[in-house]
């Protein structure tokens, strides 16, 4: 019982010696450097500058994707805008020349111009099918849209294949296959 009291008095005496050594100093001092993890030590001022600097990143307004839009550049914003290409449904058979024929089918269609000649691409899948000549124009036969496609009847042996883009109206007249 001697023993464990006279633990507790040397306890009791010797304590408040060390927290008041300790109130001179950060009370990690006395543990030295033992940073198992390679980290260098941050000051409070460090701290407080990151912190602050990431709430101006934070606060930063992000700037939206229209904002650069101008009434003057609008053509510039419609031909660098991926487009699908538009579908020409085909419900009969064309003759494209004396022994070829485009059969009935769903197409897409791509215009082309090559060297001041216009052409007409038809596509199923990734395959070219035909390409037609046409004619460019600057109507736009009637259509609201800028990219469209169209089939008309032109008369009992022909129809009109419509085509409009950004870039150029055009139009191909073929026969029908008998």
């Amino acid at each position: 019982m001697k023993k464990i009291l006279l633990l507790f008095v040397f306890i009791l005496i010797f304590t408040p010696l060390q927290s008041a050594q300790a109130e001179d100093g950060d009370m990690w001092d006395y543990f030295g450097d033992q940073n198992v993890y390679g980290q260098k030590p941050v000051s409070d001022k460090e701290f407080e500058e990151t912190v602050q600097r990431l709430e101006e990143k934070k606060n930063k307004t992000k700037k939206m994707k229209g904002e650069s839009f101008h009434q003057g550049n609008e053509t510039e914003f419609l031909t660098k805008v991926p487009t699908e290409l538009p579908i020409l449904s085909i419900p009969v058979v064309l003759k494209l020349t004396d022994n070829v024929q485009l059969p009935i089918g769903h197409y897409q269609v791509q215009g082309a111009k090559k060297d001041g000649k216009v052409s007409l691409k038809l596509y199923q899948a990734h395959y070219l099918i035909a390409e037609l000549p046409a004619k460019e124009t600057n109507d736009d036969f009637g259509h609201d849209t800028v990219n469209f496609v169209n089939l008309d009847t032109l008369n009992d042996n022909q129809v009109i294949i419509e085509y409009g883009s950004v870039d150029f109206n055009a139009y191909a007249i073929m026969d029908l296959a008998q």
